[in-house]
């Protein structure tokens, strides 16, 4: 897999970051995405010590993390459940359908 080096910019540091070929854009992304939250809180909290704003970013993005998570493996029960409701209703009509011909 070929690599590329990337330049980031996250609280005003320039980082170099290694990625595969194809996903800079995406890394770049990231890195924005990033470089606003850890802004956002900064004014939301007060917190100014870099080390703590990166803990808390880091707390935070895994409390989200963590959350959506718990919201898919929710979203895929309920679409099982969905389903099987589903296979139910289409096996009764065939069923009935089969019934009623005879």
């Amino acid at each position: 897999m070929t690599m590329q080096a990337v330049e980031i910019q996250i609280l005003g540091k320039i980082t170099r970051v290694i990625c595969p070929v194809g996903q800079e854009q995406s890394l770049v992304n990231a890195a924005n995405d990033f470089d606003q939250r850890l802004h956002e809180l900064s004014k939301r909290t007060k917190v100014m010590n870099i080390e703590q704003l990166l803990i808390i970013a880091a707390l935070n993005m895994c409390n989200e993390f963590h959350e959506e998570k718990k919201k898919n493996i929710s979203d895929t029960r309920e679409m099982e459940q969905r389903l099987i409701l589903l296979q139910q209703t289409i096996e009764e009509a065939l069923l009935k359908h089969s019934v009623s011909k005879a």
